[in-house]
């Protein structure tokens, strides 16, 4: 009876434990419903009590005074105090100075000579600014043309960018969307804003400007521009932002395009360890991912090259002091991700970004940047997205029924995988691995993303709606 009594206690304890942690493993992986955000909140100077909205538009021509770019040009003409690379090392240890050093150079004494030409590039395409939610917000807006119009289904497109990246990501992937291509029966009139705090547009000047802040500032941009309905596109925090907005208003969303398929739910985490081992159950085998990597190096790899996200989710403050006043910083920083980003094989290598990018569109990007003194309040973004007013929304477990595509390059993020999307996306609607191809997909491949993103558009089927 004795023996009867403990063994009866053990299994009830452990009936217990059982049940508790279904309890626990439940409550963190069910679906939460979506939050309601105000839409309206007032982020300009001061405490808005007066404000009265300006809901004119605005043209916007780049216009760089000759004054400014001489003064970066002796900025970069003074004597450069950079510690030598160790014996041997090309980019293991952060941008290589010898790099830094030729690029500076070119920079000054090619780049800056033809500056003219670079900013009639950047005034190529229409750019509007209008204001906001008391932000004058920077945006570049491309329509078709009416012979285009006459023979193409036509959609709005708001194209969401990342960090460090900028709208200059685009101008090579805008044309495609909004010409004449023979291989879709679509185009878009585009709509790529500069994100708050990046680019042309205003930064916030109180604390709280988080990722579902910067959706709701998007939405309305369209608002404003006549699109009750528009598709979205994005990668880095584009892709971030892009899912906010199809989570927080679905009814302004016809569909959701990604190049960056992140999840991090508690569920998305434990399927991604059961399709590193099993992927066989999960992956077709034309698709790649890299299950033969140990899944310990893969997390150790992350935390190698998320340095920057540490310091600019803590203090960005700090990093954006030492970086807006000092351009060659700026450039070993920024450039420095464009670098690794160049993947595996070309991480290492000292011809990389201009093999991968080209030089003149790494150094426009790098302007942008510092034109607009933009290190500290781009950077603001990653403070405000990790706070716990953000985690509190916890909007990844939030589902939608918006439309959803994704789309992963080889040498991205790793990425979650359909069975994981699809708790969060109840409509998936295409999914592709690309076998090449990094987290600037934009930049490096636009043919390959505009079919792609045109593949995905047509799975919509928005004509028969």
């Amino acid at each position: 009876m004795k023996c009867l009594a403990i063994f009866g206690v053990i299994v009830a304890v452990f009936a217990a434990f059982v049940g508790y942690g279904y309890l626990v493993f439940t409550d963190l992986t069910r679906p939460l419903p979506k939050p309601e955000l105000k839409d309206n909140t007032y982020w300009g100077p001061g405490d808005g009590k007066n404000y009265v909205a300006d809901e004119k538009i605005y043209d916007f021509k780049l216009n760089v005074p000759k004054a400014e770019i001489d003064d970066l040009r002796q900025q970069l003409n003074r004597t450069l105090k950079l510690t030598e690379p160790l014996d041997g090392i090309a980019f293991q240890y952060g941008f290589n100075s010898y790099a830094l050093e030729q690029f500076v150079q070119y920079w000054r004494e090619k780049y800056l000579t033809k500056w003219d030409e670079r900013q009639a590039y950047f005034n190529s395409l229409k750019q509007y600014t209008t204001e906001i939610q008391g932000l004058k917000i920077h945006y570049i807006h491309e329509r078709v043309s009416k012979e285009v119009a006459a023979k193409k289904k036509v959609y709005p497109l708001l194209l969401l960018h990342g960090w460090p990246g900028s709208v200059r990501e685009f101008y090579d992937f805008i044309p495609m969307l909004r010409n004449d291509q023979n291989i879709t029966d679509y185009a878009f009139e585009v709509v790529a804003p500069s994100l708050v705090g990046f680019g042309w547009s205003d930064a916030a000047t109180k604390p709280g400007f988080d990722a579902a802040e910067m959706a709701t500032v998007m939405r309305n941009l369209m608002l404003r521009l006549g699109h009750k309905q528009f598709l979205i596109q994005g990668g880095d925090w584009g892709s971030i932002i892009g899912s906010n907005l199809a989570t927080l208003y679905p009814q302004n969303s016809l569909g959701y395009h990604s190049n960056m398929c992140v999840l991090s739910t508690p569920l998305a985490i434990l399927k991604s360890i059961y399709t590193h081992y099993y992927p066989e159950k999960v992956l077709f085998s034309r698709m790649f991912y890299n299950h033969h990597v140990p899944i310990w190096e893969k997390y150790m790899r992350l935390i190698e090259e998320s340095g920057y996200f540490h310091i600019q989710a803590t203090k960005p403050d700090t990093i954006g002091a030492a970086l807006d006043s000092n351009p060659v910083g700026l450039a070993a920083y920024i450039l420095e991700k464009f670098q690794t980003c160049t993947g595996p094989a070309l991480a290492q290598d000292f011809g990389a970004m201009v093999t991968v990018y080209g030089l003149e569109a790494v150094l426009d990007n790098l302007m942008v940047y510092y034109l607009n003194n933009a290190a500290t309040t781009s950077g603001r973004l990653y403070a405000e997205t990790s706070r716990k007013a953000y985690r509190d929304l916890q909007l990844e477990r939030v589902q939608t029924s918006v439309p959803m595509g994704c789309v992963r390059f080889a040498h991205d993020l790793p990425p979650a995988t359909d069975w994981a999307l699809r708790d969060k996306f109840t409509n998936m609607k295409h999914s592709m691995y690309f076998q090449q191809g990094g987290h600037f997909a934009a930049f490096e491949m636009p043919a390959m993303l505009y079919n792609d993103f045109t593949t995905f558009v047509e799975k919509i089927g928005l004509e028969n709606e």
